[in-house]
């Protein structure tokens, strides 16, 4: 069973295995690649991810799985290496680290680094509405990548703004709860992450949303953990081939979380 971490738990092997998977994933221009799944959160349409229903959590814990299985597939045929294997860490941005320093080092701007900027495989007629739209978002130039423009550090969520959502009653009210954080977060770190069409392709989305699936699934583990409404539960998360039934259990899915914060 694969093992999400935090990406201050994560060793330097552990992050050369990510690294490597994103460069292989980039490289990729058909399905199986970096851009067909970035695109699925926006451009190019259709978007199919769900923000602002009952679905958030849902839909984005299965676009979290394929494209995690998508990065494993993608290292494998790099190396030649059918055992080798990579997890999605997640960003914890109410950790003390994250407040002083800001985004995790891991993802830092650094000459080369796969994980400071992804590549935005878009077609002329999206990246023009793209950069009439949304100025700042993506370089210039014809091969763009995204671009952040992080606020200060301490602007991040806190510890205890989790632990109200943590309480939450009912599914419906943690799931809103819990989309609200995920948008400042989103906002915070700006450029292309504060724009839904194009979040996607910057490499930290994935280790953000990992935290948010994460919290999801401490309020799972917790007492106040209870399934999504009944009527919902055989409903289809497309584009994934799974029902809203088919994502409620981690272990199911093949990967576990820490549950111990990691500064």
């Amino acid at each position: 069973m694969g093992l999400r971490k935090s990406t201050a738990a994560l060793g330097d092997a552990e992050w050369t295995d990510l690294r490597d998977a994103f460069t292989a994933a980039y490289r990729l221009s058909d399905e199986r690649g970096y851009g067909f799944y970035a695109g699925l959160h926006g451009l190019p349409l259709p978007a199919y991810c769900q923000h602002g229903t009952v679905l958030f959590l849902l839909w984005h814990r299965a676009y979290l799985y394929f494209f995690e299985r998508a990065l494993t597939d993608a290292l494998r045929r790099a190396r030649g290496d059918p055992a080798v294997a990579v997890s999605l860490p997640w960003w914890d941005w109410t950790s003390a680290t994250s407040h002083h320093a800001g985004l995790p080092a891991g993802y830092a701007t650094d000459g080369g680094n796969p994980l400071a900027a992804g590549p935005v495989t878009l077609d002329d007629s999206d990246l023009a509405t793209v950069r009439r739209n949304l100025p700042g978002a993506i370089s210039d130039g014809p091969s763009p990548v995204t671009v952040r423009d992080p606020g200060p550090p301490d602007d991040l969520p806190r510890q205890r703004t989790v632990t109200r959502a943590l309480r939450a009653p009912t599914f419906t009210d943690f799931s809103r709860l819990v989309e609200g954080i995920h948008n400042s977060v989103h906002g915070w770190v700006g450029g292309a992450m504060s724009a839904v069409p194009i979040a996607a392709y910057d490499p930290v989305f994935w280790a953000h949303h990992s935290m948010i699936d994460r919290l999801w699934y401490l309020w799972q583990i917790s007492p106040r953990g209870v399934n999504p409404p009944a009527w919902l539960l055989d409903r289809a998360l497309a584009p994934w081939p799974v029902t809203v039934r088919q994502v409620l259990d981690v272990s199911r899915l093949g990967y576990e979380y820490a549950v111990q914060v990691v500064a």
